[in-house]
């Protein structure tokens, strides 16, 4: 038997071995990626907020809108590319998940798109059931005393 081998009751037991703590090499990537995802969140933030406190209208609220769904698209972006290593992937793995993706959003608003069309046309071209009332049925009327 060796001299670094213990026994106890169980058998031999090696001693414990243990290694300092090293920082891992990605630490930086993970801090970057916090500061980018906290500055996006803030910016949206305070967008969100500007449009309450100040009651914006017109031209300078359509901006803040649209900068939000710009900021917003930007970190979900991020968060794909770091979160799901999409970023570290090969461009015909990333088109894999894109492509799909934005399709899907292109639905979406298609779809919205078609339903106020359609909805603003039968408002212009169907006055009748717009401007018709329902007429009660025989159980619903009052009775006269």
């Amino acid at each position: 038997m060796s001299s670094h081998e213990h026994h106890t009751e169980h058998g031999v037991a090696s001693p414990e071995i243990t290694f300092a703590h090293e920082p891992a090499p990605n630490t930086k990537r993970i801090w970057k990626t916090f500061w980018i995802l906290l500055v996006l969140t803030i910016a949206e933030l305070a967008l969100g907020l500007s449009h309450y406190a100040f009651h914006l209208e017109g031209f300078l609220l359509l901006f803040v809108k649209g900068a939000m769904i710009i900021l917003s698209l930007c970190k979900a972006v991020y968060i794909v590319s770091i979160f799901m290593h999409l970023g570290d992937e090969i461009r015909n793995m990333r088109l894999t998940v894109l492509v799909p993706l934005l399709l899907f959003i292109w639905f979406i608003l298609a779809f919205l798109w078609d339903g106020v069309a359609w909805r603003n046309l039968r408002n212009r071209y169907d006055k009748p059931a717009t401007e018709q009332q329902a007429v009660p049925h025989d159980q619903h009327k009052p009775k006269a005393d």
